[in-house]
């Protein structure tokens, strides 16, 4: 199964994509954003859901979302045309890590996306050269709440803790302003939401072509969340000032 459309399908029902309810991603979202007609770039942005929502909370924004994924881009141009944002969005089908650095944008984020630039210490280290003299980012990131299993290390590999993940924040020149550690809820409700929706979508399509393999993918996921990492990964989002 093409490994996009299944990830558009477990992300049916929860869009943003990452383990955090949609009080906190607003929250985030205004902590992050200095004013009300910000340039703001989103660094990995798939469906650009972070984009569209501060596009709509901020009706002066501007935004640019850059991704390689012509798949997630087409789903984000429709749902910013759905959503009446998309004369206010620009977007990039290119590397994160080809998008010219020219400073000139007020927030930069980076959500889940830090394996575009091969970890946290290079993403930070990008972030800078985007954003503006006094500018601000806002990075997502895994990392271990409590020891992991070996099948979590093989899934996942080699994340550090939080403090851990702080000081390379603070090592790369960045001064963490807010941030917000997903609650087990959230991460519970976010594996329930992707497992449930692939399952749900191979019950309701038996005759396409993948569904056995949408409906495998929903089981083996569910086992592993389950089994070997659902005690041991973490997750967090960190307002950062240049």
């Amino acid at each position: 199964m093409n490994r996009e459309r299944l990830s558009a399908l477990a992300h049916t029902r929860h869009p943003i994509a990452s383990p955090i309810s949609d009080d906190e991603v607003q929250r985030l979202l205004d902590r992050s954003i200095p004013h009300e007609d910000a340039a703001v770039l989103d660094l990995g942005c798939g469906g650009a859901e972070w984009l569209i929502r501060a596009l709509a909370a901020y009706p002066k924004l501007r935004a640019v979302g850059v991704d390689t994924s012509e798949f997630a881009l087409s789903r984000a141009r429709a749902a910013a045309t759905e959503r009446g944002v998309a004369d206010r969005l620009t977007l990039h089908q290119q590397s994160a890590t080809e998008f010219p650095a020219t400073a000139e944008f007020d927030t930069v984020l980076c959500i889940g996306s830090t394996h575009a630039f091969d970890g946290l210490t290079d993403t930070l280290a990008a972030l800078r050269t985007h954003v503006r003299p006094g500018g601000r980012a806002l990075i997502g990131d895994a990392y271990w709440e409590s020891e992991p299993t070996p099948a979590a290390l093989e899934i996942f590999g080699d994340l550090p803790d939080l403090p851990e993940l702080l000081d390379q924040v603070i090592s790369a020149g960045w001064t963490p302003t807010h941030g917000h550690t997903s609650t087990r809820g959230e991460l519970d409700a976010y594996e329930w939401s992707w497992t449930g929706s692939l399952a749900e979508w191979a019950l309701d399509h038996p005759e396409d072509p993948d569904q056995a393999e949408a409906l495998a993918a929903a089981a083996t996921h569910r086992d592993e969340w389950l089994r070997d990492y659902r005690h041991s990964f973490g997750f967090a989002c960190v307002v950062l000032r240049a």
